[in-house]
């Protein structure tokens, strides 16, 4: 009854078809957005039937012995459609294990979506890692506002976006990446030592790939004499039918003293609640951990919680095969 298919380019289109219609996926599993890295990866994903029609997807990549749910992604598990059902995915988890004990693998390591990006609810594969044992081994916390819901921003971000609205700065849409990935690089080095996931040269790419779905806002002075105004902050942000995620948030020096970022957030929030109409329903600032969860940064949170973000776990699971 269930049929479990090793993913090739032969089923590109009928993959990104079955992306396009599911109830929990999000662009990041269309394989236009996934191959971008296939060079870092041995992907081992999976189209999985039943009764002879595509039931469900498994975007994953294979290391040694060891099957991820895919780790260029930031989530995982299991894309379903409508029709999939709590005894359904039972019986794919089954054959699915199956499969990969045939092939030799001896562990799966699976992130299923978190609930903010599914269509309607889509927690069956979180009942089937509980009948197959699985240990959860990484939680992190995300920040996340509810735009139909809002808790009000803190006194300090409050300040900060009167300040950036004193100094006039100019928040909009941007097509300049190099000038924000020259703000994030500097950024990530001088706080964290550290560089962006992503290349300029393949953000510009996926964003060329994906111009609904990725986009730059950012924050510029006003330039009283009629030169090019100036990014001081930037946004970049990942749409998806369900959730607006912020990939990257980064300011320069001048930026932080002005509220830059503050005035992003605060505009994103009034239009998507004003363009929208409800169609997205939430705002993901992203995650404030180190260490598989086990370290919070309580700055970085303490800046989102500020916006009104509040918890949703991005978990990751492992199973013994």
């Amino acid at each position: 009854m269930i049929e479990i298919v090793r993913y090739n380019p032969d089923y590109k289109e009928i993959w990104n078809e079955f992306v396009e219609s599911s109830k929990n996926g999000t662009f990041l599993f269309n394989r236009n957005y996934m191959d971008y890295h296939n060079d870092r990866f041995n992907d081992n994903s999976y189209l999985i039937y039943k009764k002879g029609k595509l039931y469900s997807l498994l975007p994953a990549n294979r290391k040694e012995e060891i099957l991820y749910s895919h780790q260029g992604l930031t989530y995982g598990g299991l894309v379903m459609n409508d029709k999939c059902s709590a005894e359904g995915i039972l019986d794919v988890f089954d054959a699915l294990m199956e499969e990969l004990r045939t092939i030799g693998i001896k562990k799966m390591v699976y992130k299923p979506v978190p609930h903010i990006y599914h269509r309607i609810p889509s927690q069956e594969d979180l009942y089937a890692l509980f009948r197959h044992n699985a240990k959860l081994i990484v939680r992190n916390i995300s920040s996340t506002i509810r735009l139909d819901s809002l808790i009000n921003f803190s006194t300090l971000r409050k300040r900060m976006v009167k300040k950036a609205q004193k100094e006039n700065l100019i928040f909009s849409q941007s097509f300049e990446f190099d000038s924000f990935w020259k703000i994030l690089e500097d950024n990530l080095k001088s706080t964290y030592d550290a560089k962006p996931v992503h290349s300029i040269e393949e953000f510009k790419r996926l964003a060329q790939a994906f111009p609904k779905n990725i986009k730059l806002w950012v924050a510029t002075s006003s330039d009283s004499d009629n030169r090019e105004n100036k990014m001081l902050a930037g946004v970049l942000c990942y749409y998806s039918e369900t959730a607006v995620h912020t990939q990257y948030i980064s300011a320069s020096p001048e930026g932080k003293r002005s509220g830059a970022v503050d005035l992003i957030i605060y505009s994103l929030i009034e239009q998507e609640n004003r363009d929208n109409r409800g169609e997205l329903s939430w705002l993901d600032l992203g995650t404030s951990n180190e260490d598989g969860g086990r370290y919070l940064n309580e700055s970085l949170i303490y800046q989102k919680q500020g916006f009104g973000g509040r918890a949703i776990c991005y978990d990751t699971y492992e199973i013994d095969l």
